[in-house]
């Protein structure tokens, strides 16, 4: 039986400051809004929800570059769809894994915190893969694969595969290193390392890049959640 024909965004629950905490960290809009846009109009039933069942909006991903036109509407429109479901968002430990065909990780630098450790969404992305379904993540979102497994044999679900997400470059290009490493959380191409995954990404730090693995998609940045999205939907369509 195929998988069914919806999918899971998950949010990061957890915010920090930024920038000698003159910024606060959260919820990198773009990241579960380009997602969900490509999903809905692909047909898909799209549900959010966070571990906490709660957000914080990025204070970079609210800014003109990033957010602009038809997003910045659908943002400020609180009783749009997108909207009405982040703001009532479900803790994902109320949620039945069964349901689900696809779940992306969405990020923000904040997920670097609270996706490590985020075992009733770990739980569900890896009942999606042990079903058949597509698993994918952009950005910041490999951190939720720190303990999403393949329930076939126990290990690590990205061990052994190809994946890309933010470069630790541009980490360093932003001046926020020090920062991040205060919450002592792994950096995603360490991370990939820890977990027996290959990283690649695309020559620019900002370039639009995505990695198919099978069933596991995952993208390098903001600007690749567009592209992810759709290969996620290309990728199901073949199940």
């Amino acid at each position: 039986m195929s998988p069914a024909r919806r999918a899971l965004i998950s949010i990061t629950s957890a915010q920090a400051k930024l920038f000698q905490g003159t910024e606060t960290t959260g919820l990198f809009i773009s990241e579960a809004l380009h997602p969900f846009r490509v999903l809905t109009a692909a047909g898909f039933e799209v549900d959010l929800a966070s571990e906490t069942g709660s957000y914080t909006p990025d204070w970079l991903s609210q800014q003109p570059d990033f957010l602009h036109g038809e997003d910045l509407a659908i943002w400020n429109d609180t009783n749009s769809d997108f909207r009405k479901k982040l703001d009532n968002m479900p803790r994902a430990a109320d949620l039945d894994p069964s349901q689900y065909g696809v779940f992306y990780a969405s990020a923000g630098h904040a997920a670097l915190i609270d996706y490590p450790t985020a075992t009733a969404l770990q739980k569900i992305a890896s009942q999606v893969w042990a079903n058949g379904g597509v698993v994918a993540s952009v950005c910041h979102g490999p951190a939720i694969f720190a303990g999403v497994l393949d329930l076939a044999t126990g290990e690590p679900l990205i061990r052994g595969k190809t994946i890309t997400g933010f470069t630790t470059e541009a980490e360093n290009t932003m001046g926020i290193m020090a920062d991040l490493r205060s919450w002592g959380s792994a950096m995603v191409e360490e991370l990939a390392e820890q977990l027996g995954a290959e990283y690649k990404r695309a020559p620019g730090i900002w370039d639009d890049f995505h990695v198919v693995d099978g069933r596991l998609v995952t993208g390098q940045n903001p600007a690749s959640a567009t592209s992810t999205a759709r290969a996620v939907v290309e990728v199901f369509e073949t199940l």
